[in-house]
C-alpha cells in the first residue's frame, strides 16, 4: 500500500486519539463509585434478608401476644360472669362451686399475664431489632445516593472528554485517505486497539521490538510512501525523523 509520509503520520495523531478514547472508556467502566455501589448493593441485600427474618420474628411474637391477650380477655370475662353469679346466688353449693372456679380462673389469669409479659418483652425486642435494621438500611440508602451523585458527576465529566475526543477523531479521520484508514482500522482491531505505531530509534512503539538485520535493512530500503508493518506485531510502522534510520 502507498500513502504519503504526511498521511501516514496522521495515523499517529489518530492513534493518540483512539488511545485516549480507550482510556476514557476504561475509566468510565472503572469508576471507584461503581465498585463501592456494588458493595453497598450486596450489603443492602444482606440487610433486607436480615429485616425479613427479624420482621418474621416480630410478626410471630405479635401473633402469640394476640393469642395471650385473647385468652386473658376470655378468662377475665369468665371471672366477671362468675363474680356476678356469686353475688346473686344464695345456694351454698353454688357458692362453693363458683368460689372454686374463681380461684382456678384467677390462677389461670395470673399465669396468662405472666406469660403475656414475657411475650410483650419479646415483641419489644423484636420491634427494636427491626427498627435498628431500618436505620441501617436508611444509612445505606443515603450512602448510595451520595455515591450515585458522585458517579454521575464523574461520568458526565468523562462523557464530555469523550465527546471532545470523538470530535477530534472525526476531524483527523476525515483527512486520512479511505484505503489507509480502512487498513489502519483492520490493524487496530487485530492489535488490541493499536493500529499504528511510531518507529523510534529503530524500535516499534507498538510491541517495543527493535529492528535489526534484514528487517531493519528492508525498512531502510523502503520508499517513503510505502506503508510498512512491524514484522513482529503487524502494526503499521510510521517513520519520522525519530526513527533512527
Amino acid at each position: 500500500m502507498k500513502a504519503t509520509p504526511s498521511d501516514q503520520q496522521e495515523l499517529l495523531r489518530l492513534q493518540a486519539v483512539d488511545t485516549r478514547l480507550a482510556q476514557l472508556a476504561h475509566r468510565l467502566g472503572a469508576l471507584p463509585q461503581t465498585a463501592a455501589l456494588a458493595e453497598l448493593a450486596e450489603k443492602d441485600d444482606a440487610v433486607r434478608r436480615s429485616r425479613a427474618e427479624a420482621y418474621g420474628v416480630l410478626e410471630d411474637a405479635k401473633a402469640e401476644l394476640g393469642r395471650f391477650e385473647s385468652d386473658v380477655a376470655l378468662v377475665e370475662a369468665r371471672i366477671a360472669r362468675d363474680t356476678d353469679r356469686l353475688t346473686h346466688t344464695s345456694s351454698v353449693k353454688d357458692v362453693n362451686a363458683l368460689e372454686s372456679e374463681l380461684a382456678s380462673l384467677r390462677k389461670r389469669l395470673s399465669d396468662l399475664e405472666d406469660a403475656e409479659l414475657v411475650v410483650m418483652e419479646r415483641v419489644e425486642q423484636a420491634t427494636s431489632a427491626v427498627a435498628a435494621i431500618d436505620d441501617e438500611q436508611a444509612a445505606i440508602q443515603v450512602a448510595q445516593q451520595a455515591l450515585e451523585t458522585e458517579r454521575d458527576e464523574a461520568a458526565a465529566g468523562l462523557a464530555t472528554e469523550r465527546s471532545h475526543a470523538e470530535r477530534d477523531r472525526d476531524v483527523i479521520a476525515s483527512g486520512v485517505p479511505q484505503a489507509l484508514l480502512t487498513f489502519y482500522e483492520q490493524r487496530r482491531a487485530r492489535g488490541g486497539g493499536v493500529g499504528a505505531a511510531l518507529l523510534r530509534q529503530r524500535t516499534c512503539g507498538g510491541c517495543t521490538m527493535t529492528l535489526t538485520g534484514s528487517d531493519l535493512e528492508a525498512v531502510r530500503r523502503a520508499a517513503d510512501d510505502e506503508v510498512l508493518q512491524c514484522p513482529e506485531c503487524d502494526r503499521i510502522l510510521v517513520r519520522t525523523d525519530e526513527s533512527g534510520l
